[in-house]
């Protein structure tokens, strides 16, 4: 006797046995099967928290390196070559020339770097521009202390400035281009560029002159921009970047912001500084950092022998230092 199916049992979800049921086992595998692989493709493609805080990480590192790196870049100077440091360091520079305290011989005038000249001393010379472009060698920005004009230089022109007399004496006002013949590359001569509305002007007359010049000059201003015109367009010339303490800025009236800016050298990523002139005395911490990087350590004013003492060079008036530090 046959045995009878039950259909109803195999429609009522009680009992499932039959064809239905084992079509429903291949189903129901099937579905874990695709669900477990569903599963593993969402772990590849979405990033594990391991990933993401591996991630952050990352990122922090990359920071920190970079806020450690900051200080390098900002005070790092300009590398000197062998034969910049044996031509310009370990000298004494005489301060505008060989000069009396008295103006009896005048700062910046011929006799004053005629007689520095013979005694082998280096020289410390400042120039700017007169009103019709004549490089002349003067150092303040008014005539009023030398000259007693109240004129601004660069407001004069060369036929006026060369019949003014030096602090009452018979001496004048000399061009750069006189100096330069009248040393004729007996020693060395630092070149302070003053800064003024005509920097680049000014810049690319005194590199002009300089190139025509057979002796040793390297530059140096306070305005970083004028270094760096120099890093710039004449990169094998010797440069330095003249500074003193923030505060002394601020004695002539610059914003805080500026006088922290300059006194601290933190320009020097474009002006790269082969020297750093510091005033002599305390350095901040920035300074003494790019020097520890290589910049060389040049000092103004010395006044007394035991100035010069851990510098490379210095710039001395009114005394007669030996002539290698």
């Amino acid at each position: 006797m046959k045995k009878k199916t039950n259909f109803a049992a195999l429609f009522s979800g009680k009992k499932k046995t039959g064809l239905f049921s084992l079509g429903g086992k291949k189903r129901k595998k099937r579905y874990k099967a695709n669900r477990n692989r569903l599963a593993g493709l969402r772990l590849i493609l979405a990033p594990s928290k391991k990933k993401k805080e591996s991630g952050t990480a990352l990122l922090i590192t990359a920071a920190a390196a970079g806020a450690a790196a900051l200080p390098f870049w900002l005070l790092a100077p300009g590398k000197a070559t062998a034969e910049q440091k044996e031509k310009f360091s370990g000298r004494a520079y005489a301060h505008r020339g060989l000069y009396d305290p008295d103006q009896s011989t005048p700062e910046n005038s011929i006799p004053a770097f005629r007689r520095a000249a013979e005694l082998g001393y280096g020289i410390e010379l400042d120039v700017q521009l007169s009103k019709d472009g004549f490089c002349v060698v003067f150092h303040d920005d008014d005539l009023l202390r030398a000259c007693g004009d109240d004129r601004r230089v660069d407001e004069v022109t060369w036929d006026e400035l060369k019949t003014m007399r030096l602090f009452g004496t018979s001496r004048r006002i000399p061009l750069f281009r006189d100096v330069l013949a009248l040393i004729n590359g007996r020693v060395p001569l630092m070149v302070e560029l003053k800064s003024g509305p005509r920097n680049v002007e000014l810049c690319r007359s005194v590199c002009a002159i300089l190139r025509d010049y057979e002796g040793d000059a390297c530059i140096q201003s306070f305005d970083p921009r004028i270094v760096a015109w120099f890093r710039r367009h004449d990169p094998s010339r010797f440069r330095g970047q003249l500074a003193q303490p923030s505060k002394f800025y601020g004695e002539d009236g610059m914003a805080p912001l500026t006088s922290a800016i300059l006194g601290n050298t933190l320009l020097n990523a474009a002006a790269r500084p082969q020297f750093i002139n510091y005033r002599i005395g305390d350095k901040p911490a920035a300074v003494r950092f790019s020097e520890s990087m290589g910049a060389l350590r040049f000092g103004w004013v010395s006044r007394d022998p035991a100035d010069a003492e851990g510098y490379d060079a210095v710039v001395f008036e009114f005394y007669r230092p030996e002539k290698k530090l």
